[in-house]
């Protein structure tokens, strides 16, 4: 093949044109080599900057997800908080031990002790609060409630109880201002001997009338109580529990469901005033137990004090409830002549229904089965220390109190209880009363009438949240029995009710109301 020019010409431009390819390929290799250098300096650059950022964003978020995790801590803490009912102890010595069954049913109710002396539900005040304390008391708020009613003192001071000249109460002489009374009490009773005691009810002896000291100052004389009721030769005493809930209106209470039986140390017989172990149930007291002729009804067959004493008395062939009327009505006789100085102290705080009060009331039975009432103990013993079977007697009467009063509520809640929780518990329809009567053309068209007070178009506010306490207490009294307003038979309502105050006439009328509505509330 022969080898023209041209071809040789072709080659030539095909050589060159190789070679402008191979410079042109060795400065791109040049040109990314130098591209990758500075594509590596600026990843290197953009990663150190995007990891710095990336850093603060990590972090930012972790301190927001830090302190959203701390105040959804503190709403919940401060939400199971405010769901934890608190109690404030007040008095001396409240750690000594004597407490301490309180306590343990305050703790089984979901309440926790609390150091602050104003945030609380429950003051349990061993002690009067009124003159120590009167600054934590008297801008109280609607949850809050006191386990003392002001001017209780009225009942529970010796003295005064005992010098009321009340029913059921042994004659009894202040010295030395009642000094010429007692004397002539004494001539013209010449057989009656007589006790000098203290406010404190200590160092009780029998004295004859010229052996009393009668100059001395805060003492007062009572005529002892002879021929006392004996089971197996020993006098005894009983103790009520009695729950103040209201006063104006009056509602009273007795924990029906065990009354304290102590027995002198000594028997009765051969009698001798010199040793006070036979006539003064003293701290050293023989517990029912221990008696002989009674014990088998509370030992063996299980029944309480009170029911072991009632059928003890059956089978001597006496009437328990004899007694049990009579001490009824000695309560009922001192909640009312007493209640009017309780209402005067408590016109000095906003709200009478921020107090309610428990007293252990002490009783001797003659053998004819007369019951006299001895005095009244503000904070009565609650302490099994000395007989460990006596918790479950206190427990009990503690639980059923705070049930009673509202403080073992049924629900969980919140310290201040919401309009619809409250109306779950108690409505205007449950308080309403004497429908016949409040359709008549009388209570349509007035509230004149005594019953037409009662019809729901005339109550007050201030009415119905009292109804509807007092409807709350009968739903959640336990064990408790009302004895004011007292029992009542639906066929035979009392209609003269002029002896009563007037809030205590239309209190007295609901009941019945309710009475003739549901027979549970006649009793």
């Amino acid at each position: 093949m022969e080898v023209t020019k041209e071809m040789i010409t072709d080659s030539n431009k095909i050589t060159t044109a190789e070679s402008k390819m191979d410079k042109v390929h060795t400065k791109t290799k040049l040109s990314n080599k130098q591209s990758d250098k500075y594509s590596a300096q600026y990843f290197t650059f953009l990663s150190k900057e995007t990891c710095i950022a990336v850093t603060i964003v990590l972090i930012a978020i972790i301190a927001v997800l830090t302190f959203s995790f701390k105040e959804y801590a503190k709403c919940f803490i401060e939400k199971e908080q405010s769901n934890i009912r608190k109690y404030w102890v007040y008095g001396k010595n409240v750690k000594s031990g004597h407490l301490n069954n309180v306590f343990l049913v305050l703790d089984r109710l979901g309440y926790k002790e609390y150091s602050n002396a104003t945030d609380w539900d429950l003051l349990w005040a061993h002690d009067y609060p009124f003159r120590a304390i009167p600054s934590k008391l008297i801008n109280l708020k609607p949850h809050q409630k006191v386990n003392k009613m002001p001017g209780s003192a009225y009942i529970t001071s010796k003295v005064d109880l005992v010098t009321s000249g009340l029913k059921y109460i042994p004659p009894a002489f202040r010295l030395p201002k009642d000094k010429q009374k007692l004397l002539e009490y004494a001539e013209k009773n010449p057989n009656v001997q007589f006790v000098q005691k203290n406010n404190n009810h200590r160092n009780i002896f029998i004295r004859k009338i010229d052996e009393i000291d009668m100059e001395k100052e805060g003492t007062f004389v009572q005529e002892f109580v002879d021929k006392p009721l004996l089971v197996n030769g020993y006098k005894f005493d009983i103790g009520v529990f009695t729950i103040f809930t209201s006063v104006d209106p009056l509602r009273m209470y007795i924990y029906n469901g065990e009354s304290g039986l102590r027995f002198c140390a000594a028997p009765y017989y051969p009698f001798n005033a010199s040793n006070v172990d036979k006539y003064v149930v003293g701290d050293n007291y023989l517990p029912l137990w221990e008696v002989p002729e009674i014990e088998y009804f509370y030992n063996t067959l299980g029944f309480n004090m009170k029911e072991s004493l009632n059928a003890y008395l059956r089978s001597k062939n006496k009437n328990p409830d004899v007694i049990w009327e009579q001490i009824e009505d000695s309560l009922r006789i001192v909640g009312l002549a007493k209640e009017q100085h309780i209402i005067a102290a408590m016109k000095e705080y906003p709200s009478k229904r921020s107090f309610f009060e428990m007293m252990r009331f002490d009783f001797v039975v003659t053998e004819d089965l007369k019951v006299y009432l001895m005095e009244a103990n503000m904070s009565p013993n609650l302490s099994s220390a000395h007989f460990t079977a006596n918790q479950i007697l206190f427990e009990q009467v503690i639980f059923n109190l705070f049930g009673l009063v509202g403080i073992g509520e049924r629900t969980t809640r919140n310290t201040v209880v919401t309009g619809l929780e409250q109306e779950m518990q108690v409505a205007d329809k449950n308080i309403v009363v004497f429908p016949t009567e409040c359709n008549s053309s009388t209570c349509r068209t007035s509230c004149v009438s005594p019953l037409c007070q009662l019809c729901r178009p005339c109550l007050s506010d201030e009415t119905k949240m009292t109804l509807k306490q007092a409807y709350i207490e009968h739903v959640n009294r336990g064990d408790c029995k009302r004895i004011f307003p007292p029992s009542m038979k639906p066929e035979k309502l009392e209609e003269d009710l002029k002896q009563y105050s007037a809030e205590n006439q239309l209190h007295y009328r609901w009941f019945q109301g309710k009475c003739l509505l549901d027979a549970s509330w006649c009793v």
